[in-house]
C-alpha cells in the first residue's frame, strides 16, 4: 500500500530524497545540472510524499506561478519501484492541492533525457507548451501544461 502525505521542505524524509533526484540528474544530464543553481528547496511550502512500508519512496512539490497557476517541481520516484504508479498518485495529490489553494493550471517542466516523465505527465493529460522563464535558452527542457 502507497501512502501520500503533505508536508513542506523542513522534512528529513523529503530533504533525503531531493539529494537521490539530484544524483539522478547529475548521471543524466552531467555532472552540472543546468538547473541545478534554481532547485533550492529551503522553503518550499508544499510538498507531498509516497511512502512504501514506512520508507519514503517518492516526492513531488507545487510552487505558486501566477495567481492561476502552480508549478509542479522536484518530482522523483526511487529506481527500485519505478513503474507502479507512484509517481502517479504524487503528481494527483500535487493537483488536488493546487485546486484547494485555488488553482486552474499546472504547469512544469522536465528534460529531454528523462523520457519516462514527458510519457507520465503526457499520460496524465498534460501538453506541450512554449519554453517559459529560465527555460527558453535550456535547449533539452521540455515544458508541459494542464487545465485542473
Amino acid at each position: 500500500m502507497i501512502a501520500v502525505i503533505r508536508t513542506n521542505s523542513q522534512n528529513r524524509d523529503f530533504k533525503k530524497l531531493v539529494e537521490l533526484l539530484n544524483l539522478d540528474l547529475a548521471q543524466r544530464d552531467g555532472e552540472t545540472h543546468p538547473l541545478a543553481k534554481f532547485n533550492t528547496v529551503s522553503s518550499i511550502n508544499y510538498v507531498v510524499l509516497a511512502f512504501k512500508k514506512g520508507k519514503a519512496i517518492g516526492c513531488g512539490t507545487i510552487s505558486e506561478y501566477d495567481s492561476s497557476t502552480m508549478e509542479i517541481k522536484r518530482m522523483y520516484v526511487s529506481p527500485v519501484v519505478r513503474g507502479q504508479r507512484i509517481a502517479e498518485k504524487i503528481l494527483s495529490e500535487l493537483e488536488a492541492w493546487s485546486k484547494e489553494l485555488g488553482s486552474t493550471k499546472c504547469l512544469l517542466f522536465t528534460g529531454s533525457k528523462q523520457p519516462e516523465a514527458s510519457k507520465l505527465y503526457q499520460r496524465n493529460g498534460y501538453w506541450s507548451i512554449p519554453k517559459y522563464g529560465i527555460l527558453k535558452d535550456i535547449p533539452d527542457s521540455l515544458c508541459f501544461a494542464k487545465d485542473l
